[in-house]
């Protein structure tokens, strides 16, 4: 398992190199240069050329890459236009709500997702088949903005069930101790603060969840489908082993292998997707912020993100193919 680990991430590192890369040419290759983006529009050329000579703009791109890639490696990933603050500051303080969120919103498509495509595919042309492929047709279609309005208008405004934006009720004074306000109620016995926090989460998490969902479905029930046609589980009945075991220890176990891979990526998403949900909802998380910035061309919080989320997809990438590792042991000989 530590040979698969070590493996994996060597592997990645050469994608992260090349992001790096693509990233520094396109900062280079901004109308105007960074300085131009920082200093806005109407800028004299005195001014950008003192903030290209602060910034190191004004050396060989040899030399402003390396600057680049060790400021990465140093998680200095510059300072935000807009606030003034370092840029990974601003991401360590509004990454708890995001993961909160995204974490949230694929545990509802993986509890309703890999039981429906399960049924579905074994009800084949049933009612229940036609209601899981129409109904994960129209999850993949339907804008999240749209989907976001539709049940906060319903559900908030309307009925009054769920709050209609933010993380907690203003008037809660809840302690804050890791960032993630339903763990922190829970630690600190503010278990008010836990169920507050809960309420507010419903919506956004259900928001977010729908494409998921949507893909968890079809490609369970497709993976299950083709593990129904195979000769060994037609074998296993016919040797009258119980219709429970097969399903269970054969068909569920082997289906699963490309649904693993699936969910790494789809939570990999989940967190560049969260920007729309977080901004209909005033969640206050990285999405949210990341609005402001591409509205206030706040290229160095841009970058951060990219870099960011590129960091995410790497470590998530490792925990599918350890995951996928412990289901099917063959890939860890290959």
């Amino acid at each position: 398992m530590l040979r698969l680990v070590v493996r994996r991430l060597l592997q990645l590192i050469p994608t992260l190199l090349g992001l790096s890369v693509l990233l520094f040419l396109w900062l280079n290759r901004l109308p105007g240069g960074p300085a131009s983006a920082i200093l806005g529009e109407k800028a004299t050329e005195a001014e950008v050329a003192r903030i290209n000579r602060a910034l190191g703009l004004d050396q060989p791109l040899y030399v402003q890459y390396w600057r680049f890639l060790k400021r990465i490696a140093e998680l200095d990933l510059g300072t935000s236009v807009q606030t003034g603050q370092p840029v990974w500051d601003e991401f360590t303080l509004r990454f708890p709500a995001t993961v909160e969120l995204s974490v949230a919103a694929m545990i509802i498509a993986i509890a309703i997702g890999v039981p429906l495509g399960y049924f579905a595919a074994r009800k084949r042309g049933g009612w229940l088949d036609v209601t899981a492929v129409s109904g994960s047709l129209v999850g993949i279609c339907i804008p999240v903005f749209f989907l976001a309005l539709i049940l906060k208008g319903v559900f908030a405004v309307e009925l009054g069930i769920f709050p209609s934006y933010g993380r907690q009720s203003t008037g809660l004074n809840a302690t804050d101790v890791t960032g993630f306000a339903i763990l922190d109620g829970i630690l600190t016995g503010e278990l008010d603060a836990s169920w507050d926090a809960i309420q507010h989460l419903v919506l956004p998490a259900i928001t977010l969840a729908s494409i998921p969902l949507a893909v968890i479905v079809r490609m369970t029930r497709a993976s299950v489908l083709e593990v129904l046609g195979e000769d060994y589980i037609r074998t296993a009945e016919s040797k009258g082993l119980k219709r429970s075991t097969v399903r269970g220890r054969h068909v569920l176990r082997n289906a699963m292998l490309p649904v693993v891979t699936a969910v790494g990526l789809l939570t990999g998403s989940l967190l560049s997707g969260a920007v729309l949900t977080e901004s209909v909802f005033s969640f206050g998380g990285i999405g949210s912020f990341i609005r402001t910035a591409i509205d206030g061309r706040d290229y160095p919080v841009l970058v951060g993100f990219i870099m960011f989320i590129a960091i995410v997809y790497v470590l998530i990438n490792l925990l599918v193919d350890v995951a996928y590792s412990l289901i099917d042991p063959r890939v860890r000989v290959h």
